[in-house]
C-alpha cells in the first residue's frame, strides 16, 4: 500500500492538476508516481522540469531508458525498472537487452560504457575515478555527453529514492529489479 497516495487531475492543486493534464497528454495516463509527486506542485513541476530538460539533450531516448533501467536495478527500484521496462518497449529496445540493462550491463560495447559509469556514479555516490571518465572520453564520449548522463542518473535516483520513500504502487506491468541483479 501506498504510503502516500496519488492525486488525481481532479484532486490536485490547479498548477499540479495543470501539470498532470499535461502527462496525461503526452502518455496517455497519469502514472501513479506523477499523480503522488502532484502532493508537492514544486516537486513535481521541479521533476517534469528536469526530466523535460535532459529529454531534449543529445542523448538518444533508447540509451535514455537503459540508463534508468541500470540505476533501477542499482537501486532495487521495482516501479522504476518496471515503468522504463514499458518505455524502454515503446523505444525499440528488445526485452532481451533490457534485462541485461537491468542488471547494469549491455549487448553493446558503448552502451556497456554508458552503464558501467551510471553504477559507479550509484555505487561511489558520484565519486567516479578518473580511469572511468578518461575511458569514456577515449571512447568518444565528450564532456557534454558525460554531464547528460550523469544528469539522467542523478534524475532516476531521485525517482528510485521517491519510490522507495512514498511506496509507490506500481502501474506498469511489474518487473522485479533483484532478478536482473542477481545475476
Amino acid at each position: 500500500m501506498a504510503r502516500i497516495e496519488p492525486l488525481t487531475i481532479e484532486a490536485a492543486d490547479p498548477k499540479a492538476a495543470e501539470l498532470l493534464a499535461n502527462v496525461k497528454s503526452n502518455l496517455g495516463m497519469v502514472p501513479n508516481i506523477f499523480g503522488t509527486m502532484a502532493n508537492s506542485p514544486a516537486v513535481l513541476e521541479g521533476y517534469l522540469s528536469l526530466s523535460g530538460s535532459l529529454g531534449s539533450a543529445t542523448l538518444s531516448a533508447q540509451l535514455n531508458e537503459q540508463i534508468a533501467l541500470a540505476v533501477a536495478g542499482a537501486n532495487t527500484c521495482d516501479y522504476c525498472a518496471s515503468a522504463h521496462t514499458a518505455l524502454g518497449k515503446m523505444a525499440g529496445i528488445s526485452q532481451d537487452e533490457m534485462t541485461r540493462n537491468l542488471g547494469g550491463t549491455s549487448e553493446d560495447p558503448r552502451t556497456r560504457l554508458v552503464l558501467d559509469f551510471a553504477r559507479e556514479v550509484v555505487s561511489e555516490k558520484g565519486r567516479v575515478s578518473d580511469a572511468t571518465l578518461d575511458t569514456l572520453r577515449a571512447n568518444g564520449f565528450a564532456d557534454q555527453q558525460i554531464l547528460e548522463i550523469f544528469g539522467q542518473v542523478m534524475a532516476n535516483i531521485f525517482t528510485n529514492y521517491f519510490n522507495h520513500l512514498t511506496e509507490t504502487q506500481i502501474d506498469f506491468p511489474v518487473v522485479n529489479s533483484q532478478v536482473a541483479t542477481a545475476t
